[in-house]
């Protein structure tokens, strides 16, 4: 996928969307963590997961995080409606609402995913807490979930396994692919991870800079590669017209040491890429790391930026 359509000389483009200012809308007193995952609910409520002043760390910290680490958010205002998820998590990292209003999260400290109900109750747990395995009983730094539409789900696995796991709805093992490598099938941290509508799985291949494309089955069937020079693309999301938009990072350092940060753009139909934009709303790199990204009804998009500790939406422009 070519990066480089809509960019001028003075690195700018004309893209489709622009930046809410004063969004979220929370209070003076509130600290919002790095927010590691975003997730929309059947109401186009803004799901969050965050780490609650909690920063990566190796060894991982022992204890779980005492505050709420799940923010429920009025897409609108930015206002907070809900906040649950305390004395849970050790590092909070995906996050993925299905179709039935499910928040499904993973954690890399407790190798663990998790399945909620809407207000947080909790309704399945897989993995074994601090125990990192690569069979069907454990996870290694497990990074997102995706959900199928019969209930089936996917596990991006992750850090440690540089593979795909799949379960049916009750939680049982199905089968797993993916080793440690850059050719087709293979990963170097499968960091992202999504459906559309056809149920054909897409995962953010992170340090290959690219996305692969499997059936339901885990079989390869095409490679889209950001032909950027950039290091990761860590999230994908695919809207409710079937677009796939992605994210990337560049962490390479400027004269000021600041890394030259992300962008958000989308995958056309000819694998190519089209408005590209960064914190600002235009293509210009500035300071962030955007982490992960979802899309409400209205094709609004939410992305979560772990150096500016802030959630950021970009709305389409009239």
């Amino acid at each position: 996928m070519s990066c480089q359509s809509g960019t001028t000389k003075n690195n700018t483009s004309t893209t489709n969307y622009e930046l809410v200012n004063n969004w979220p809308e929370l209070s003076k007193n509130y600290y919002l963590g790095q927010p590691t995952g975003i997730g929309i609910d059947k109401d186009d409520h803004i799901f969050v997961f965050h780490r609650a002043g909690r920063k990566w760390t190796s060894p991982f910290p022992d204890s779980a995080i005492s505050n709420n680490t799940i923010l429920e958010l009025n897409n609108e205002s930015g206002k907070i409606i809900n906040s649950w998820g305390a004395n849970y998590f050790i590092m909070p990292h995906g996050l993925t609402v299905d179709k039935q209003n499910n928040i499904w999260l993973t954690d890399v400290g407790l190798h663990q995913i998790f399945k909620f109900s809407h207000d947080g109750k909790l309704l399945m747990k897989l993995g074994v807490a601090k125990v990192p395995g690569n069979d069907s009983l454990h996870f290694n730094l497990p990074t997102d979930i995706a959900v199928a539409d019969d209930g089936s789900f996917y596990v991006s696995d992750g850090y440690g396994n540089s593979r795909v796991v799949k379960f049916s709805s009750t939680g049982k093992y199905i089968k797993s692919w993916g080793t440690y490598g850059n050719k087709p099938g293979e990963f170097i941290i499968p960091h992202g991870i999504a459906l559309d509508k056809n149920n054909n799985l897409y995962v953010a291949d992170r340090q290959n800079n690219r996305v692969q494309l499997f059936d339901t089955n885990g079989n390869f069937l095409k490679e889209l590669k950001n032909d950027m020079q950039v290091e990761q693309t860590p999230s994908i999301a695919i809207d409710n017209l079937g677009r796939l938009f992605a994210i990337d990072y560049d962490p390479t350092k400027k004269k000021d040491s600041t890394v030259n940060g992300s962008t958000i753009f989308e995958i056309d139909s000819s694998q190519h890429a089209k408005n590209h934009f960064g914190a600002t709303g235009s293509a210009e790199r500035t300071t962030s790391w955007f982490h992960d990204l979802a899309i409400d009804s209205k094709g609004n998009i939410y992305v979560g930026d772990i150096i500016g500790m802030k959630i950021l939406k970009f709305k389409l422009k009239k």
